[in-house]
């Protein structure tokens, strides 16, 4: 019987290779989205998408609504999203929320008997996002197994970043091998009603070269102008 694993599914282009990863590597998935406020629900429409081809057992999504605290141009309307790249942490970056996701996921992890939390973190955020990296990773497997029944009768937990060390380009290839169908993903930090990117943000900036790199067509729908 394949293992449990619950998979944090943003329907971006990492969490989709993430997920890809996981179904390969034989674990049941339990694909799951939150809601935190974001600019645009396109992300979680193309994440319900991404866990019906990657035949996720469950797939929920749990609504946070971080855009109350704002403080990030992901959730605060009046904040622009920049449109060239920015020395420092990014205002993209919105506080704490791979430490949400990643609670809310060792939570439904205790709950289905799943030992595995896979996330979607690449080597492309280290320079702009401090929950992207391996430090913080390290950090959160440490708390959950001191702060979980499972973890303090001895049932480990192990949180699994397979792009860590991965560049666009790379992960592209690597989902490719997997058969990711990148046209269902939505990448894009402004993107529009039907999940038509803008082109300009780093998200869809990365994802680009990614692609041109990559030698695969970019199967992304940009919007007209």
């Amino acid at each position: 019987m394949s293992r449990p694993a619950v998979v944090l599914v943003s329907g971006g282009l990492d969490s989709a290779t993430t997920l890809a990863v996981a179904r390969s590597q034989g674990f049941a998935c339990y694909g799951l989205s939150v809601r935190y406020g974001q600019r645009h629900v396109a992300e979680l429409e193309a994440a319900n998408r991404v866990c019906a081809a990657h035949r996720c057992v469950e797939h929920k999504t749990v609504p946070i609504d971080l855009s109350m605290f704002g403080g990030s141009a992901l959730t605060d309307a009046a904040i622009d999203v920049p449109e060239s790249s920015t020395e420092g942490i990014p205002v993209t970056y919105v506080p704490a929320r791979n430490t949400l996701f990643l609670s809310l996921a060792l939570a439904w992890a205790e709950v289905v008997g799943a030992r595995d939390i896979f996330i979607g973190v690449t080597a492309v955020d280290y320079s702009g996002y401090p929950d992207c990296r391996p430090e913080f990773v390290e950090a959160f497997e440490n708390l959950a197994n001191v702060a979980t029944k499972a973890g303090v009768e001895g049932q480990r937990f192990t949180v699994h970043t397979p792009l860590i060390d991965l560049g666009k380009a790379d992960i592209i290839r690597l989902g490719v091998q997997l058969g990711v169908d990148y046209a269902a993903t939505v990448s894009c930090y402004q993107a529009g009603p039907s999940g038509e990117a803008c082109g300009v943000c780093d998200s869809c900036r990365f994802r680009r070269a990614g692609f041109e790199e990559a030698g695969v067509p970019d199967p992304t729908r940009y919007r007209a102008g």
